[in-house]
């Protein structure tokens, strides 16, 4: 047995409970890709984009492919909870696993709370007379109990969360063709593929504004790579993890593609408008009469998946960085469900802000905390991609196992997905709403840069470069 052979079978278990079968490990990935983002943001780029959003989602899930493709072809190299921040940690350095880390928790800790305020205004639809903060915080409790219980009950839950979202967008693509072949309900008369072109051409706003709506769209986006958290928890990483990321593209088609051109035909694009969601906008049209109740329920149930999802990944990263001596090491000890408790009740208590912030903070100031998200989750990708760049010239060069499952084209579609997102990033920079996110995160990397001093004068080994262990092969 070569040492690689050694290396790769050890660090894989890292004492967690492989509790994570093949169906969870799917509905994790499904669910991953359908969000908020899409049930309640794409009615602000629609308005802004008209039907040539449908191309931005199509553009933009081309290179999350990508991405998760690289990151695939690193997970079945070394299957790792918290690979993000340990391929980053091996292929470009120590500080850049730190600084990795810490953003991808920055960008769960601050969705977290969001999503807890939006699932409490949801639920104030039905009982308006319960305060926002106590839901919230109903919720934050049972969430955490749920992650502190196993993984297999985070996985449960997570399964159950996503068949509500993958049911109601195929029961919406459903009825929208059946309005669009049949010609019932009250939008039978108007609906018609014409839609997508008859108001002002398939680019009513232009060009310009179509791709001034990307920056949303990848938010939209945000959480898809949680699937590479779970690989240190996977029943058999070798087999769900392809089967995951292989029927990425599927999911996207359908889900995002799909819903929004069915829409898009049954509700023509200027009846949308920011604030609404474009499924309770379609119900309404069409004519079912519980049909915003139900819209509310799928929102709900997506906010609550998204924050049970970063409690998950939060305490994961936590205990990464901690094993890595770049964070306390309580942070590194199992409870006796093989959960990382503390990391996670840590990570509960700064999402716990959000219950207060509903008192003090305006709505607006909620938008920003979900473009900071975003500019973590851009970081974060990019760590992927660069990585995988550089783990491909090693492999190569001779210095590194080939991976099972190898991203096709190499590392050309990285090359490509990193031009992208910097394209993208300068998007953000250009808006003057948005690049608020800019500011926070160079303020974030200075507190990280001065964290990082301060850790390298307390343990100056933390700095060194640890080559892998590996013969070379070939």
């Amino acid at each position: 047995m070569t040492s690689a052979q050694v290396d790769t079978e050890k660090t894989p278990e890292e004492g967690y409970e492989r509790g994570l079968g093949s169906r969870q490990v799917q509905m994790i990935a499904i669910g991953g890709a359908i969000g908020v983002g899409l049930f309640l943001g794409a009615g602000a780029n629609i308005a802004k984009a008209g039907p040539s959003l449908i191309l931005m989602y199509a553009l933009a899930g081309v290179i999350i492919f990508f991405i998760m493709r690289a990151l695939g072809e690193l997970l079945l190299y070394r299957p790792v909870s918290g690979s993000f921040a340990e391929y980053s940690r091996e292929f470009l350095g120590p500080f850049f696993g730190y600084f990795t880390g810490w953003t991808y928790w920055l960008m769960w800790v601050v969705t977290g709370m969001a999503e807890l305020t939006a699932a409490a205004i949801y639920v104030n639809y039905w009982f308006p007379s319960i305060p926002q903060w106590v839901t919230a915080l109903v919720f934050l409790v049972i969430l955490f109990g749920v992650n502190l219980i196993s993984v297999k009950l985070f996985g449960e839950l997570e399964f159950w969360f996503s068949m509500v979202k993958v049911t109601a967008l195929i029961g919406m693509i459903v009825i929208g063709l059946g309005v669009l072949t049949f010609g019932f309900s009250n939008a039978g008369d108007t609906a018609a593929v014409s839609n997508l072109w008859a108001f002002d051409g398939f680019f009513p706003k232009g060009i310009g504004s179509s791709l001034m709506t990307l920056q949303g769209v990848m938010f939209a986006y945000l959480a898809v790579e949680l699937v590479g958290v779970t690989a240190g928890e996977s029943e058999d990483p070798e087999k769900t993890l392809p089967k995951a990321i292989n029927t990425l593209p599927w999911r996207i088609a359908l889900f995002y593609v799909g819903a929004l051109t069915v829409i898009l035909c049954v509700v023509k694009w200027t009846e949308f408008a920011e604030g609404v969601s474009p499924f309770v906008k379609a119900f309404a049209v069409i004519g079912i009469p519980a049909g915003a109740g139900i819209v509310n329920f799928v929102v709900l149930t997506a906010a609550l998946s998204s924050c049970n999802s970063g409690m998950y990944s939060t305490g994961r990263m936590l205990r990464n960085l901690a094993e890595s001596g770049e964070a306390p090491k309580a942070f590194s000890k199992l409870s006796s469900t093989k959960t990382p408790a503390f990391g996670i009740l840590v990570s509960v208590l700064f999402m716990g802000i959000g219950v207060i912030l509903n008192y003090i903070v305006p709505e607006k100031a909620f938008g920003y905390v979900t473009s900071v998200a975003t500019a973590a989750g851009i970081w974060t990708w990019l760590m992927i991609l660069v990585s995988h760049v550089l783990y491909r010239r090693a492999v190569e060069a001779g210095r590194l196992p080939a991976s099972s499952f190898p991203a096709p084209g190499g590392s050309k579609c990285s090359y490509v997905a990193i031009a992208f997102l910097l394209f993208v990033t300068g998007l953000i920079a250009y808006d003057a709403d948005a690049r608020v996110c800019l500011y926070v995160m160079a303020g974030w990397a200075a507190a990280l840069g001065i964290g990082w001093t301060i850790l390298k004068s307390r343990n100056p080994q933390i700095a060194e470069r640890h080559e892998t262990r590996f013969d070379k092969v070939g």
